[in-house]
This record gives C-alpha cells, structure tokens and sequence, in this order.
C-alpha cells in the first residue's frame, strides 16, 4: 500500500466530512462538537466510532498507526461513497501525490511566510483594538419547561453597545454559534436532547457573557436519532417496566425502525440536579444488556457516560471478540486498548452485566460483573455529576442504577 496515496485519501475524507456537518474549522472542534459526530456517523452507517477513534483521525489525539478497514469504510460511507475503495477510486490520488512530493518545499516556505504574516497582524491587532467591556452586555435565558425534552429556551440579550458581529452559542460548543441581530433582544431554539450546557453571547470574537443550562430529562427518556436534527422519543410506559427502561425489537418493530442494515442509534437519558455529588467522589452502579447481535451488531457495542457540569466519563462496553479497539475516558484521561489492557471490558451483553465505578480522592476502578477491569487517577479539577447517557447500537435495556456517597443515595 501506498502510505502517501492512503494520508491523501483519509485528509481528503475528513474534509468533505468537514463540509457535510458545516461546524466551522475543525481546530475549533470541542469534546462535544465529536460526540455529535459519533452520533452522526452511527445514525448513517449503523457503525459507532468513538470520540476517542474520531480524536485520533483529526490529530486532537497522538497515535501512529493507520486507521483500520472498518473505520475507513464508515468515514467513506458516511461521506456518500459504499466503501473505501470506491472513494479511493474517486480520487486523482497518485497525481496529488506526485505533485505533492514535488511540491512539498514550496509550499513549506509559503506556509512559513503566511505564518509570520498572520502573526504580525494578530499582534498588531491586539496591540490597536480596545479590550470590550463586558458589564455592559446582557444575557440570560429562560426555559419554556423545567424539565422534559424539548424544550425551548428563550435567550435575553442587549448587545447594542457592540459595533461587532453578535452570535449566541447554545452549548460550550462556539462552532455552532447563531448570528442574532444586535438591534434585537430575543432569540430562540429548541433542545432536543437533555444535557448541562453553557450558553454563550459572543461579540465579534470575544465571549462577553456565558452561563450554565441544565435541560433535564424528567426521568428516563429513551430516543432513537433518525436524522440529523428531531428524534423518535418513545413513550414511557412502553419502555419503563418494573424499574426497567429497554428497547428491544418488538419496540423497534412498532414504530418500523429495521435492525438491518442499518442499526438504529439508540440512547437513553436521565439527567437532572444530583447536588453535591462530584466527580471524584461517588459510586455508580448499573445493569445492563444489548441482546442483538446479528450482522454488523457482532460487536454489540455499548458506552455509559456520567455526566457532568464540565467533563464526560465515557465507560465502554462490547462483545469480548471486539475488546482490541476501545476507548476509556474518565475526566480527562484517555486509556485506548491499543496501548492498554481493556479486555475486561469485554463480556456477554446478550445476559445483564452489572457495570461499577468508584471514586474517591481522584482514584477511579471500573467493575466489570464484580471484577476490576481497569483503575486509573486524574488530575482535573472535581466537577459536579448531572446525569447519565446511554448509548446503544440496536436493543438496549439499563435496571438497578443508582449514585452512592457516604450515607446518601440517588436511585434512578
């Protein structure tokens, strides 16, 4: 293989999936922007690609080696092309090459001039342009609902003292800011989906006004993304039973959502204010299974995210033949399978599997069925937990899931 021709074919790759999500420059990009990403990617092509694979891909992650066949193929097939090579083929690859290898040094002095170029106008404009004052802006927000998804929030703003270009940005994610007239005062948008988030009034290029918003669940929610924007929210006395909440495919069947060949992005939520309950001190305790595993759900695989206000712990799970690409991120700190033993994390989820974390002092074990399956410790500041995400390929069922610390106790 020609290892040129290939880094050609995957930049050209992630460009286009670039121009397809329209989210600004992807040095931009934050963890949020690539959650987002792995949703979308698994709602066309039914393969889960995890933050930490995606990461890797856009150089947010150090790692040398090739993507695999598998990732190659759901970047292609996510960008409109049936596999790899078909998008190879599409490409005038051994031209670029060649004239990139030839090229190589002009466009290094030329990249080099453009940097120093760029500089000095950024330091000549720091220098020139007067800081904002920010007492003099306004913004807040107000949630048509307390709790239940959606749910429209309407933002208050006075801007008027800018001479800028004024956005609002829903989340931490500033990429997906929303342009709003500095004449105005009001904007609104709908959540679809529950989460901690930090909204955002930006003048020009400066965040002059931010606060927190929590939109909360209302208990579980389960949804299944079929586009890329509303989803299918499925009624909760068809899904929470006997302190249960599952999809399985009679559910799936019902409301014509086929297993194959494309398997269904299947999520469920609980997020709501759990007080002081924090990152570095609780235990978590859940049981789970994903009973389908036909076709491309050979891997069965699953992720449990803990929630919270300003990190993710990201726990994953799957069949035991498919422990050799797996991610574990827990405020932070990235563990990858390629460099670690995960194969704990690696069970029989067609029977349930009892998932445990504890935390305490920033020392943090995840359980697998009783049995330690990894443990590791952060340095990032503690942040308050907000809930929970599941994340399924296909069926999913979640029972017995509670927080615990010290003598306090949050069931869900």
């Amino acid at each position: 293989m020609n290892n040129n021709v290939e880094i050609v074919a995957v930049k050209k790759c992630l460009e286009l999936i670039e121009n397809k999500l329209n989210r600004g420059a992807s040095a931009d990009w934050t963890g949020y922007d690539f959650e987002k990403l792995s949703d979308e990617i698994q709602v066309v092509t039914g393969v889960l690609l995890s933050v930490t694979t995606l990461k890797r891909l856009w150089g947010r992650l150090k790692y040398g080696n090739t993507p695999t066949t598998t990732t190659l193929n759901t970047l292609a097939q996510f960008a409109g092309y049936k596999d790899w090579q078909q998008f190879k083929q599409s490409l005038p690859l051994a031209t670029a090459v060649k004239k990139t290898e030839g090229k190589w040094k002009y466009w290094l002095s030329g990249f080099i001039l453009l940097l120093i170029t760029s500089y000095a106008i950024l330091l000549s404009s720091a220098k020139t342009k007067a800081p904002i004052n920010h007492s003099v802006y306004k913004f807040s927000s107000n949630k048509i609902k307390t709790k239940g998804v959606p749910n429209s929030v309407i933002f208050s703003y006075n801007a008027a003292a800018g001479t800028d270009s004024v956005f609002i940005a829903q989340s931490w994610d500033v990429t997906r800011k929303v342009a709003v007239s500095a004449r105005q005062h009001t904007y609104s948008t709908i959540y679809y989906s529950p989460g901690y988030y930090k909204a955002k009034l930006i003048v020009g290029q400066q965040i002059v006004k931010e606060h927190d918003l929590m939109i909360a669940s209302d208990g579980w929610i389960a949804m299944v993304y079929k586009d890329r924007d509303v989803p299918l929210y499925f009624k909760k006395n068809e899904v929470l039973k006997n302190n249960k909440v599952e999809v399985n495919q009679e559910i799936l069947s019902k409301y014509n959502l086929p297993l194959q060949p494309v398997l269904p992005a299947l999520r469920f939520y609980n997020v709501r204010d759990m007080g002081d309950f924090k990152n570095d001190h609780f235990i978590f305790e859940t049981t789970l299974k994903s009973d389908f595993n036909q076709g491309n759900a050979a891997c069965q695989r699953v992720e449990v995210l803990i929630l919270c206000k300003d990190e993710t712990i990201i726990i994953p799970l799957c069949s035991k033949g498919c422990i050799g690409d797996l991610s574990l991120y827990a405020a932070g700190t990235t563990v990858e399978s390629k460099h670690a033993d995960l194969s704990k994390f690696g069970c029989n989820l067609e029977q349930w599997v009892k998932l445990k974390v504890e935390s305490k002092n920033r020392h943090m074990r995840f359980l697998i069925n009783g049995e330690v399956a990894y443990s590791l410790k952060f340095s990032s500041k503690p942040t308050a937990i907000v809930g929970l995400q599941y994340r399924f390929s296909g069926t999913g069922a979640v029972k017995d899931t509670r927080f615990t610390k010290d003598e306090q106790t949050i069931n869900f």
